[in-house]
């Protein structure tokens, strides 16, 4: 059966920079949403002012979970989502044999095919479907969404996933959502620093530099990266779209499942080590674009914290 808005109950598991977005999107889209965040403020925040839509926040993951159809976790990292999915009191404890569980968290592979193996004992059925567009493409409802499942559950949820992203590609069987979204960290990560270095070397070249990336931007060198991140890099302002600690976990992602499959990775082994330099530097909680704080300091900049 399709989960089409007016006949699907969805329990939302994780508030932060992308969830509450998604959660706004999925309630415009008329779906009825049961959310719980282990932080009480989130909840409240999601909901303010949205009563009219049907939602409501929950005290606990029973509660998120009991009548629902569909869960959706969105977490930090594989030890959250063991924890909120498989351990005593998660997920698999309360959902309906039948449901369907969307982990769109970025995870490693190996922890969702763990999950998938989990639920299907419990007759529920996985998909792993991290995301790819930050808080921007969150809140327009145009995120990236690389799947890994079946075809028939991907094909059922398409109407959830269609409310929350643009791109949505089924990668194949569990755990290649999260393969794909390894390679997506590698690529924005080497791509923010070329951006990075190219930012510096602009700069201390005394060149025009808003106009220098609107030129650049325009030929081969061109990307989203650039695109979303030009105004905040030149304002100085890095707060978090995606915090360098999230970009920290991914690189660690990539290098493991990268060795895993013997898979040569040199410039994301070099990222891995940039985006821990700066993590050490006291700058994980700022957005993964602050990789040009990093680039400053080697060049010789005093940086105020």
């Amino acid at each position: 059966m399709s989960h089409t808005a007016g006949n699907t109950k969805i329990g939302f598991i994780g508030l932060g920079i992308m969830g509450a977005p998604m959660v706004r999107n999925l309630l415009t889209a008329g779906y009825d949403v049961t959310a719980f965040d282990l932080d009480p403020g989130r909840v409240e925040a999601v909901f303010k002012d949205r009563a009219e839509d049907g939602g409501k926040g929950a005290s606990s993951i029973a509660e998120a979970v009991r009548d629902a159809d569909v869960v959706i976790t969105m977490v930090p990292a594989s030890p959250q989502v063991e924890k909120v999915i498989l351990h005593e009191g998660g997920v698999l404890e309360h959902i309906r044999t039948g449901g369907l569980i969307i982990d769109m968290s970025s995870i490693t592979p190996q922890t969702s095919v763990d999950v998938a193996k989990a639920a299907a004992a419990k007759g529920v059925e996985v998909l792993d479907a991290p995301v790819s567009g930050g808080e921007a493409g969150a809140v327009e409802g145009v995120l990236s969404i690389m799947a890994g499942g079946e075809q028939e559950t991907f094909d059922a949820a398409a109407p959830i996933l269609e409310a929350l992203g643009k791109t949505i590609v089924l990668c194949g069987p569990h755990g290649s959502g999260q393969t794909v979204k390894a390679a997506n960290q590698l690529i924005v990560a080497v791509n923010i620093q070329a951006v990075a270095e190219a930012v510096v070397f602009l700069e201390k070249s005394g060149v025009d530099l808003e106009a220098a990336l609107d030129v650049l931007n325009g030929g081969l060198a061109g990307s989203t990266v650039l695109t979303r991140k030009k105004e905040s890099i030149l304002a100085g302002d890095f707060r978090p779209g995606f915090k360098i600690d999230l970009h920290h976990k991914d690189m660690g992602i990539v290098t493991d499942a990268a060795r895993n499959v013997g898979a040569v990775v040199p410039a994301g082994a070099l990222l891995a080590q940039l985006v821990t330099a700066l993590r050490q530097q006291g700058d994980g909680g700022l957005d993964h674009s602050a990789l040009v704080r990093g680039v400053k300091r080697l060049s010789g900049e005093k940086l105020e914290d």
